[in-house]
């Protein structure tokens, strides 16, 4: 079972609180501004004559509060909740006597605005760069109305600062829905990916064994009144194919239906997955083509070995689809497959005598799922009629060198 690990500690503080931290921290700020703090000759900022007032406290809680609430609204009514903040800031600035909005005061609005573009649509973002910027304009207009000095210079500043945030939360939503984008396009061809592996692996399963009954139920009925030991034994083949080929099949949706490994112990052991097929089944696979009437002649060359899962059976799968469309199509009684063992790879052949092409029933299926196998190996594949007569089929398959390294 997958553990989903723990967000960061700063990732699990919500947005609404970073904005009232903000707040509260520029709050501190301000006051020690305008004090004068050890070493300094006078406070860097004049106190306005209501900052100890009892209605400079009021306004100040006032403002405090209205901050509070926007920051617990953030995330569900953003709009209302930068709007509370705005108010907040303009209540604060004029506490202060100054003839622009502050960045101490606007830094919470900053900080909202952010969190606004990141988590919410870019037309959510924009309404709220506009509403920041415009309180901006209209703070200022205001002043110049009632005739009172203004400071455009800290207004620009404080603008700019709202426009980088929102820049800023803008590109991290883009940069999110990419990549959820790219999640969704990961998990989609990760299913297709999934659906052809089992496609292959059905029609290698099934086409090969449907092959081998047809031509042991052909058999049995053209000497069933003459040999009726040999028919005997042609459908003992045929019912022996059957039956593996469900069994096969049983395993197959047993594993497909095992929601994690945690499941398998309760399915019971006759249904579990057997082992992957390999090279190492390659003289069973042989002797039940023979017996079904096409001859196979395995050759070995170099020294067997171990081989990695996914090869060996990529492997077999090829010489038992390419076995497979010689019983079918290729209307020849014998077929040869070379298995050859190299330092840094392993290459399969399979060749016959028979007609060298498809029949029109032939869709083709077997030798794109044998293409797509070695693709994804990053190996190399061919397949055509022999200038001799009869077809061929060449896989060659890299090991990885860890793999050479420990056979």
């Amino acid at each position: 079972m997958h553990v989903t690990p723990p967000l960061p500690l700063l990732k699990r503080v919500p947005p609404g609180a970073w904005v009232a931290l903000t707040w509260c921290a520029t709050a501190v700020f301000t006051f020690l501004a305008r004090i004068r703090l050890p070493g300094e000759e006078a406070a860097e900022y004049q106190v306005a004559v209501q900052f100890y007032r009892w209605d400079g406290l009021v306004i100040l809680a006032l403002a405090t509060a209205l901050a509070l609430a926007g920051s617990r609204l953030l995330s569900r009514r953003p709009l209302t909740a930068l709007a509370l903040l705005l108010t907040a800031a303009g209540f604060a600035t004029t506490n202060l006597a100054v003839g622009a909005i502050q960045l101490s005061q606007f830094l919470a609005v900053d900080v909202a605005l952010y969190f606004i573009a990141a988590a919410h649509s870019r037309r959510t973002g924009v309404t709220a760069v506009s509403m920041a910027l415009g309180v901006l304009v209209t703070w200022l207009t205001v002043r110049l109305l009632r005739g009172w000095g203004i400071g455009v210079s800290d207004e620009l500043a404080v603008a700019l600062t709202a426009v980088v945030a929102w820049l800023l939360g803008d590109a991290s939503h883009r940069t999110r829905a990419y990549a959820e984008k790219l999640r969704v396009q990961a998990a989609g061809q990760a299913v297709t990916d999934e659906r052809l592996r089992i496609a292959r692996e059905m029609h290698d399963m099934v086409a090969h064994s449907i092959g081998i009954i047809a031509l042991q139920a052909g058999a049995a009925a053209r000497v069933v009144h003459t040999q009726p030991d040999a028919a005997r034994e042609a459908m003992t083949a045929v019912e022996t194919a059957g039956r593996e080929t469900l069994a096969g099949l049983r395993r197959m949706l047993v594993a497909l239906r095992q929601a994690d490994q945690g499941r398998a112990a309760h399915v019971p052991e006759a249904a579990q997955l057997r082992p992957a097929e390999g090279l190492a089944d390659l003289d069973r696979l042989a002797a039940a083509t023979t017996a079904a009437g096409v001859r196979v002649d395995v050759r070995w060359r170099g020294e067997r070995r171990q081989l990695p899962p996914d090869i060996d059976l990529s492997a077999f799968r090829i010489v038992q689809e390419s076995i497979t469309n010689v019983v079918r199509h290729a209307g020849t009684a014998t077929c040869r497959v070379t298995v050859d063992y190299g330092d840094k790879d392993v290459a399969v052949d399979i060749t016959d005598s028979g007609r060298g092409r498809g029949t029109s029933t032939d869709t083709g299926f077997g030798l794109i799922g044998m293409r797509e196998r070695v693709t994804l190996l990053h190996g190399e594949f061919t397949a055509g009629p022999r200038p001799e007569g009869g077809f061929r089929v060449t896989a060659r398959l890299p090991v990885p060198a860890t793999a050479a390294a420990a056979a």
